[in-house]
């Protein structure tokens, strides 16, 4: 795989499968994050990119219907696209400047459904209930954030832990808060990528 921005076509990795997916990558907006980064934990491939394409990959690797395919592709072509606005600097962390937060403002131009805005804009939340209950030690205010994320997906648990899982399985991302998702949250049915 070429490693340049400018020895790519954004078009040319991401496949772009109808015209909603298009215009999102025709969009400056989107654009302007898709080459940020660099290699890290949980992301040796660095740009954003990249670890786009492996969340594709994988979603493609699951057995679901059209329209859930067609969702978590723009999902995923949007989630991590603003990561590089977040403001990692501020201590206590403000969250109003989260990249999911500036994701769903971005979808928001292209869509009004509320639950895809709200699977764009939580996608790191599950990981984020596992640290307090898990790292932190703290399963009371795990348990806390994560009947939050359960009221706002409003019935939509199923979808988001189908992007959890693809988002999860990428790059060398530590697997056990997926492990911990799995085998804490009812009502999910547990799916394995089909390769």
């Amino acid at each position: 795989m070429k490693n340049a921005a400018t020895e790519i076509s954004v078009e040319e990795l991401i496949k772009p499968e109808n015209n909603l997916e298009i215009a999102l990558l025709k969009d400056r907006e989107l654009k302007n994050g898709l080459f940020w980064g660099t290699p890290r934990f949980g992301h040796p491939e660095g740009q954003v990119i990249y670890h786009i394409r492996e969340v594709l990959d994988n979603v493609q690797a699951l057995d679901v219907d059209k329209q859930t395919r067609e969702q978590l592709r723009v999902i995923t072509i949007v989630h991590d696209s603003f990561k590089y606005m977040e403001d990692k600097i501020s201590f206590p962390r403000d969250w109003s400047k989260h990249h999911g937060k500036y994701a769903r403002k971005f979808l928001e131009k292209y869509t009004d459904d509320k639950h895809l805005l709200e699977l764009v804009e939580l996608h790191d939340e599950a990981y984020y209930c596992w640290r307090l209950s898990v790292l932190k030690n703290d399963p009371k205010s795990g348990r806390h954030r994560m009947n939050s994320l359960i009221t706002r997906l409003n019935g939509n648990m199923q979808m988001f832990y189908l992007f959890f899982k693809c988002d999860t399985m990428t790059g060398d991302k530590n697997q056990a808060p997926l492990k911990w998702f799995e085998d804490s949250i009812n009502n999910i049915e547990i799916v394995d990528l089909v390769r």
